[in-house]
């Protein structure tokens, strides 16, 4: 870059380059210590939570909301997988003294309900088994990875399991255990 032509005797100074002052603004004494919000990482700035916001997120974090939520969520998809076990069951209104007699419609329905009922309580005890429990051991933790699912996993199995026996508390702690963790690793 060619420097400025000198000035004439009398005539004023001319004005500084530009950059020297963009210089003194980046590092030099005119420099403003830059405030970092991390609400603005990444480009898009978040407006600040409000007191109804972090309420709800409060909520919905806590433990008794989570056991809820698996409770509803386990009895609903267990009730869905009830139904569709009786739907294709061939035993269903299976009479051993007519072995040729077809079930009618009221049995098949009957057997649908009962066994959406139960398969749904099942599975209602379990997701909220298992969320409580890792809860639980989030909390004691005080960290959110894999291990919380896969000792949740292992307490709830293991649990399940005992009331058939020692071995099938072992064997229930194992496969929730890999159950947990596979999903977890999948999920992640």
């Amino acid at each position: 870059m060619a420097a400025p032509p000198p000035s004439a005797p009398g005539e004023p100074a001319p004005p500084p380059l530009q950059y020297s002052l963009l210089l003194q603004h980046l590092v030099g004494d005119k420099r403003q210590p830059r405030v970092w919000d991390p609400a603005t990482f990444g480009g898009i700035p978040c407006p600040p939570k409000s007191e109804e916001q972090k309420m709800v997120e409060r909520v919905m974090e806590s433990c008794p909301f989570k056991a809820a939520l698996a409770c509803v969520g386990g009895f609903v998809l267990g009730g869905a997988f009830g139904i569709f076990t009786a739907g294709i069951d061939t035993n269903v209104g299976f009479d051993p003294k007519d072995p040729y007699r077809t079930p009618t419609a009221k049995e098949v329905l009957k057997d649908m309900g009962q066994r959406g009922i139960s398969y749904a309580k099942n599975f209602a005890i379990v997701g909220a088994m298992f969320s409580c429990t890792e809860c639980v051991v989030e909390s004691y933790r005080g960290k959110s990875d894999w291990k919380n699912s896969v000792i949740s996993g292992c307490i709830t199995g293991g649990a399940i399991g005992f009331r058939a026996g020692l071995k099938a508390g072992v064997i229930g702690c194992g496969g929730f255990a890999a159950f947990s963790a596979a999903v977890d690793y999948y999920l992640r």
